[in-house]
């Protein structure tokens, strides 16, 4: 599909590609918005705001201090900690010292980070103490050299850090006994770092920037190659998207964006923390988004004017009985990914706002936004919507021959954003990529005559559980090794609050094997969303002749 239908349908002001030579990498970007926006709030935290000269100021002092180790060019970093000002930091400073980032999912088992830490690599790691007993499980095993520990209060200054992290260490009881010798505080590290000279390095748009791990099309968790022109064209395109809306905010109004997702993420790490960069906004960071009552009391306390968020967090406060405290009069885009908008939400949300979810799609793989309905839109049209600035599309059959049109196929994706490849998995690598260069989803769609595309199905097993992907055949090489079980299958099943839920069914080996078990055996060994909701005990599990388990027939 080389004519491009759906540039019929973009916003006046919209251009059809974008440009992202204009920077050579991010730490270009960055550095711009650094002198650009100096005065200006980056971020703001429990009541604290960040400028962007201390975030510049600070990311320097450590991208100094990461040199200082002897990391080179192109050595891994593993960030994994929550939304804290300490998170923009390090990523910056990850960046500037001519590294590459690896996000971490903070709630990640031992197991799980073991197998993330060895498979990229990473020689230094900046995490928070809630997860330093998970890291000291793993740790030997690993590559991992140095580390840099942060706590929740590091940047809000005195008393209120100290009482914050005496209230999350010993109130709360969020961080379990840990010992890793030769840790370094975040803060003392930055104070080493400021001593010394930031050794600039000449970083290109073809130098990776990041490793995003996603299970991919299979089990095994990969890390996505995205380099630095990925994530800038990216953060260019969402930009050239947002603008129609955007620009109708007053002039003595800073653009502001909440960030209630996950920056470990790539969808808030690019459309939050990169863009917010790239346009001098201010980013309110929310540490827990569970936290219905404090996401509210904190959005209480601003203007805002972007809200990137999943399905189940639409819902979740657009149903709240503290929903009403808040501002929502300033919004101009709320933008829902990560999983599929429901109709009634999005109704919901367009009621009690003004502002219509605007639904987008994308994947680790493609930085992530690759489609995004018109922000101008009035009404939820139920699709992903069309290609971004300078993406394509197409739907394939399982030939990689293009579908006649109104057929199903499987959606394909052509764009600067498009990573590199899987690290170190050429062999993965070719099984997604066509010869011209476009990326298979594993998303099975149609489209429509304007260009407007729509999911129908995925051609993979995965489950989305509130915008995060559960393979399958991990959960289940998990629960294959508990002595009791026979064998056993996973599917998705829909749920209310999730989108998907995890249901697990076992043909049992051992008789007194109990659901009990198995729930704490899960707990365990994988992250709270890839743990199963719904456990069913079977006598046997439907098969083809080969001897496959049939998941579709379990569905």
């Amino acid at each position: 599909m080389t004519d491009r239908p759906w540039l019929a349908s973009y916003p006046q002001g919209v251009p059809a590609d974008i440009d992202a030579s204009q920077y050579t990498s991010l730490v270009g970007l960055m550095e711009e918005s650094f002198s650009r926006y100096s005065d200006r709030v980056a971020y703001s935290f429990m009541g604290k705001d960040l400028s962007y000269a201390q975030a510049d100021k600070m990311s320097a002092a450590l991208a100094a201090y990461f040199q200082n180790l002897g990391l080179v060019k192109g050595d891994r970093v593993a960030l994994m900690m929550p939304n804290i000002p300490q998170y923009p930091i390090a990523v910056a400073a990850v960046l500037r010292a001519g590294l590459v980032i690896v996000n971490v999912n903070p709630l990640y088992t031992p197991r799980e980070l073991e197998h993330q830490l060895k498979d990229s690599g990473a020689k230094a790691i900046v995490i928070i103490e809630n997860f330093a007993a998970t890291l000291q499980q793993c740790v030997a095993a690993t590559q991992v050299k140095h580390i840099v520990l942060c706590a929740m209060g590091d940047q809000l200054g005195f008393p209120k850090g100290l009482i914050v992290n005496y209230v999350v260490r010993n109130v709360k009881k969020m961080v379990p006994a840990y010992s890793l010798p030769g840790a370094v505080r975040f803060n003392d590290a930055v104070e080493k770092g400021s001593v010394r000279k930031l050794d600039k390095h000449a970083i290109g748009p073809d130098d990776v920037a990041l490793l995003q791990y996603t299970g991919g099309t299979t089990g095994v968790s990969k890390g996505a190659v995205l380099l630095h022109r990925n994530v800038i064209s990216n953060v260019l395109q969402s930009e050239a998207w947002n603008e129609p809306v955007m620009r109708a905010i007053p002039e003595n109004e800073q653009p502001t964006s909440v960030c209630a997702l996950p920056l470990y993420h790539i969808f808030a790490f690019t459309v939050n923390m990169m863009l917010g960069m790239r346009t001098g906004g201010k980013t309110i960071l929310i540490p827990n988004p569970r936290d219905l009552p404090a996401v509210l009391k904190e959005l209480s306390k601003h203007t805002f004017h972007s809200f990137p968020a999943v399905n189940t967090l639409f819902n979740g406060l657009a149903n709240h009985p503290d929903f009403g405290l808040v501002n929502w009069r300033n919004l101009k885009v709320s933008l829902g990914g990560g999983t599929a908008v429901q109709g009634a939400v999005a109704k919901l949300w367009l009621e009690k706002t003004g502002c219509p979810i605007v639904e987008g799609y994308g994947l680790s793989e493609t930085s992530p936004s690759a489609t995004c309905n018109p922000t101008t839109s009035k009404e939820f049209s139920g699709t992903i919507g069309v290609p971004l600035p300078g993406t394509y599309l197409k739907l394939l059959d399982d030939d990689g021959n293009e579908v006649p049109h109104g057929e199903r196929g499987e959606i394909a994706i052509k764009g600067p954003q498009v990573m590199a490849g899987y690290w170190q998995r050429p062999d993965e690598t070719a099984k997604v990529m066509t010869p011209d260069g476009y990326f298979k989803t594993g998303d099975i769609g149609t489209v429509d005559e304007r260009g407007y595309f729509k999911i129908v199905d995925r051609k993979k097993d995965m489950v989305i559980v509130s915008g995060f992907n559960v393979f399958p055949n991990e959960v289940e090489e998990v629960v294959a090794m508990m002595p009791g079980v026979l064998e056993c299958a996973v599917v998705g099943v829909p749920d209310d609050k999730t989108g998907e839920a995890v249901k697990l069914v076992i043909v049992k080996k051992a008789a007194e094997l109990t659901e009990q078990q198995v729930r704490d055996f899960c707990r365990t060994n994988l992250t709270g969303y890839k743990q199963p909701r719904v456990i069913e005990f079977r006598a046997d599990l439907p098969k083809t002749p080969v001897g496959k388990i049939l998941r579709r027939e379990l569905r």
